[in-house]
């Protein structure tokens, strides 16, 4: 399921319907995804592999498996999450049980009443290891770092997202003194079930590490039932499971490694250094670039959640885009040459109108 409510998660134009519960599910989400491409007529190419995009002779040129394309302007969408970390330790080639990436969970039936290790402590690890118990595996957690925990809903009844839309807007610290009497009580002190905590709250958590805390729907009271056991870092791998940095050890099955993305943006653009950091992350998102017509939308982490924020984003960039056509030039001041792509100006349908209501999907766990 979404960790945010529908009504801050839809796509420009187009609301999800009102009869889909607070959080959509999986299958759910996939379907308004389609149902927007119709409604706007998108024609996205799928398959279709981006491996290099260079500015040539003041246009944008991106190499893709199926050939190239020319454009004044280029929007790199592929977000934070678009290559898989995959750390490595000792043993690991040794062991003969299941090891896979959090990117490749579906489900926990596999491992019903087998022993399964998750690595992490995000949002992804906490709710496959959920899934996991519900789906009746032995889990285990890891969790190598110190952690901040923010509960999805507010005493189960009022989603935790339109504080943080609020808390935005102050200074990290002073948001985060606010907000902790309100996570002192609903989640408690996660030092009791042998978690580390972070030093500071999860609106600088966010700011300076730029990870997104974790949004609890249930594991924590399935840590604290003892249904998952929480260990800390990974010390090697053995035939048979795992040994921790404790020296203790146990028998796995499974072991899923939910250790997170890099936007790696250097992998595709030619130049990147001029518009990303050292690790080939963005440093502006949602806003022109120092590269002329290049833009990146999705790259912030945002308090007031990632799905609301690339509306935004989308929203602001395309009025940007759409500006410089109107004034007769490109975002380098110059008119767009003949041979490169064109934006089309669509005007989208009020806000207030839904796409109609369609079955409810299943719910498969995370999006």
């Amino acid at each position: 399921h979404l960790h945010t409510p529908k009504g801050f998660s839809a796509l420009p134009g187009l609301p999800m319907p009102k009869s889909w519960p607070r959080y959509p599910a999986r299958d759910q989400v996939v379907e308004y995804l389609e149902l927007y491409q119709e409604h706007f007529a998108l024609r996205p190419h799928f398959g279709e592999t981006v491996h290099r995009v260079e500015r040539v002779d003041e246009t944008w040129e991106t190499t893709t498996s199926k050939g190239t394309r020319r454009s004044a302007n280029v929007v790199i969408a592929t977000g934070r999450a678009r290559v898989p970390v995959r750390p490595t330790w000792p043993g690991m080639d040794q062991y003969r049980g299941d090891l896979l990436h959090s990117s490749e969970y579906r489900n926990g039936d596999p491992w019903k009443g087998r022993p399964v290790l998750v690595v992490g402590f995000g949002n992804s690890a906490c709710e496959q290891a959920l899934d996991l118990v519900e789906r009746g595996a032995e889990v285990h957690l890891a969790v190598p770092s110190p952690v901040n925990v923010l509960p999805r809903d507010i005493f189960g009844m009022v989603p935790v997202l339109p504080l943080g839309i609020v808390m935005r807007r102050l200074p990290t610290r002073v948001a985060d003194a606010l907000a902790w009497p309100m996570v002192r009580s609903t989640v408690g002190d996660v030092t009791k079930v042998g978690l580390k905590k972070l030093p500071y709250g999860p609106n600088t958590q966010m700011a300076r590490d730029h990870h997104v805390p974790l949004l609890d729907i249930g594991t924590m009271d399935q840590i604290k039932q003892g249904r998952i056991a929480v260990h800390g870092d990974l010390d090697r791998f053995t035939e048979d499971g795992v040994v921790f940095s404790n020296g203790s050890q146990v028998t796995l099955d499974a072991v899923v490694l939910a250790t997170g993305y890099r936007a790696s943006i250097g992998d595709l653009l030619v130049g990147w250094e001029a518009v990303c950091d050292s690790s080939g992350t963005p440093t502006v998102s949602g806003a022109p670039t120092a590269l002329g017509g290049l833009y990146f939308c999705g790259m912030y982490v945002s308090p007031a959640g990632m799905l609301r924020e690339i509306g935004i984003e989308a929203t602001r960039i395309a009025t940007h885009i759409n500006r410089q056509f109107v004034l007769g030039r490109s975002d380098m001041g110059r008119a767009p040459p003949q041979h490169c792509n064109r934006f089309t100006r669509v005007k989208l349908r009020p806000a207030g109108r839904s796409i109609p209501d369609v079955p409810q999907g299943g719910h498969s766990p995370g999006v």
